[in-house]
């Protein structure tokens, strides 16, 4: 067994623990070792969030992950960080990423009706070009799909001892005490994929 079938298997096994709906992030290696308990922890957030991120994850067999390790939990929001393995992909033919991009999009809806979508821009530090127009297309998948769109491309890490107004954040978008209504992603974003682990 190689180490994807480990993760989906170790994945698949939890699924079974897990409660139904709430926030899963799928993505790929970057995202393994978000700390989902101790922020959770941290600001009180009253949501259930789940991690069931791949290494190695690109389009060509993210739906196939997302039936096994994502479409079991019933997922309320789907928060998408892919594309970081598809970059020679998009870089030799752009219209061919959008076209999966898309399709996953569709096959996730399909799998799981009312599933609100984030899509994530790539981490672009190091300010590469087909990094930013891979980034720019993103955005609009995420217009014209009616998702919401995560910019996380620029190094915009935050400590948590050191930007008290995420707290009022947590508490005026309900995720301490849950709100009616769904709330936008874009600071949930911020605080699960921009924060400095070692500011804790």
């Amino acid at each position: 067994m190689n180490k994807r079938e480990k993760e989906i298997k170790r994945y698949s096994e939890l699924n079974q623990l897990a409660q139904p709906g709430g926030i899963v992030i799928f993505g790929g290696e970057d995202d393994l070792d978000i700390p989902l308990c101790e922020l959770k922890q941290a600001f009180d957030l009253d949501v259930r969030i789940y991690n069931r991120s791949i290494g190695g994850l690109s389009l060509d067999s993210a739906a196939e992950i997302y039936d096994l390790c994502v479409s079991p939990l019933k997922p309320d929001t789907v928060l998408l960080h892919i594309g970081a393995d598809d970059i020679d992909m998009f870089r030799t033919s752009p219209p061919s990423f959008e076209q999966k991009y898309l399709s996953l999009i569709s096959h996730i809806r399909y799998k799981n009706p009312g599933c609100r979508i984030g899509i994530l821009s790539l981490r672009n530090y190091d300010n590469n070009n087909v990094t930013e127009e891979l980034n720019r297309r993103l955005r609009y998948i995420s217009q014209s799909e009616n998702c919401e769109f995560g910019d996380i491309s620029d190094k915009t890490v935050w400590n948590p001892h050191c930007t008290q107004d995420i707290v009022s954040f947590v508490h005026s978008y309900g995720y301490v005490r849950p709100l009616s209504g769904k709330r936008p992603v874009s600071n949930l974003v911020n605080l699960l994929f921009c924060c400095e682990p070692t500011g804790f």
